[in-house]
Formats: structure tokens, C-alpha cells, sequence
């Protein structure tokens, strides 16, 4: 019987489809890299295939931003326009979650980034990625909270408005139906 985290072949010709053609559509999100390298390499490794289907199917529109030619290291990020609609109403972290004590939200975007085997971005990625297209300009997104800010309680997201990127803080228990988060996976 397969793993809950592996895919048939079906919904991996039909990943491999989507991502290809999303690839296509958005050339300047990877300069330097080719669609058959991109498709050996998530072949060579179908452990990640599962992550980036689930990036899919909540909404992350997952992309090829980056390219390590030395390593052959390919670098995936949510592009989404807005934040991943299957990710959003969520507190930061399950700490923040427990602390709650009335009206917790359904999770954490930790756990779940960690459940689906990505990471959240950092400030320097999200930041990088706001470079690709213009990003969550009605939503926001978590992103990874230096542990001296998430110690005393708090937790930052970050949006784009008026052209510019944002950072800004929260308690980390916080969740709203415009935040969710965005992933990185790199494979």
C-alpha cells in the first residue's frame, strides 16, 4: 500500500504538467535554469514531489526561483498573487497556538509548513522574491521570526503596499483570513 505522502502516477504526469507550464508562463523568475533541468532533478528525487503537490493544493502556485549550478540545488517558492488560500487563519507557531485560550484558529504555520516538508520564508527571501513580481499586495504572509522576538511573545508577517515591502509584528497568536504563509522547497 503507498505512503500518504507519495503521489500515483497520475498526479505526478499532472504536477510535473502544472509546474511545467507555469515555468513556461514566467521566465524571469529563473534565468538561468531549463525546464529539463528542473524535470531531471525533481525525477531523481520523488521524495519532494509530495511537498510540492501539497504546495499546489493549497493554493502556492510553487515556482522555480532559484538555481544552484554547482550543486544542481533547484529552489522552489510559493508565487502565488496572494498569500496560499489553503494556508491562511493560522497563529504563528504551536506555542502561540496553545497560549490561546478562546476562538484558537484550526493550526499553526509552523506545524503545517513542517507537515508539508517546507520551510517559511525569511525576510531576506520574501524580500527577494517581491523582486520576481509584486506579492501579497491584499494579503500577508508569516515569514521566520528571529527567536529574541518570538521569545517575548511576538511574530512577524510580512505585505507589499504602495510599491514597497513591509515587515511588521504581531502576537504570534494572532491569525487573520488574510495571513497565511508562503513556502520554500529545495530539492
Amino acid at each position: 500500500m503507498p505512503s500518504k505522502k507519495t503521489l500515483t502516477a497520475g498526479q505526478t504526469q499532472e504536477l510535473l504538467e502544472t509546474l511545467r507550464t507555469r515555468f513556461e508562463k514566467h521566465p524571469e523568475r529563473h534565468q538561468d535554469v531549463q525546464w529539463d533541468t528542473v524535470e531531471a532533478r525533481l525525477k531523481a528525487n520523488p521524495s519532494k514531489l509530495w511537498s510540492l503537490y501539497e504546495m499546489e493544493r493549497t493554493g502556492g502556485e510553487p515556482d522555480v526561483t532559484g538555481y544552484n549550478k554547482k550543486t544542481g540545488q533547484v529552489v522552489f517558492i510559493d508565487c502565488a498573487p496572494e498569500s496560499p488560500s489553503g494556508r491562511r487563519s493560522l497563529c504563528y507557531d504551536r506555542a502561540a497556538l496553545d497560549a490561546r485560550k478562546a476562538h484558537k484558529p484550526k493550526g499553526s504555520a509552523m506545524e503545517m509548513a513542517a507537515a508539508m516538508g517546507i520551510l517559511l520564508l525569511t525576510e531576506e527571501q520574501y524580500r527577494r522574491l517581491q523582486e520576481l513580481g509584486e506579492f501579497d499586495t491584499k494579503t500577508s504572509s508569516w515569514i521566520v521570526t528571529p527567536p529574541a522576538i518570538r521569545k517575548l511573545g511576538g511574530a512577524l508577517f510580512c505585505d507589499r503596499r504602495y510599491d514597497h515591502v513591509f515587515v511588521y509584528h504581531n502576537g504570534a497568536d494572532s491569525y487573520y483570513a488574510a495571513r497565511g504563509f508562503r513556502g520554500m522547497l529545495t530539492i
